[in-house]
């Protein structure tokens, strides 16, 4: 017989909600990006192929402009 698994309730995409994400707050930038500096995957945050695109960019944008540090 199959072990029966509960379904995880599936994340919702904040940046389709209508959440802005600004390159220049620090701690919207945190939300996304692991202890180590590296960009979460899509599964941990949430959000959807076309947002974690913009996702990466911004963060890649923040890093330039020192707001975020590359590696900690």
């Amino acid at each position: 017989m199959a072990e029966f698994r509960p379904r995880r309730k599936k994340k919702v995409c904040q940046l389709c909600a209508g959440k802005e994400l600004d390159f220049m707050n620090a701690e919207d930038m945190r939300k996304y990006i692991n202890e180590k500096g590296r960009i979460l995957p899509r599964r941990v945050t949430g959000t959807c192929a076309k947002h974690q695109r913009e996702v990466a960019k911004m963060v890649k944008r923040s890093r330039m402009m020192a707001v975020t540090p590359f590696t900690k």
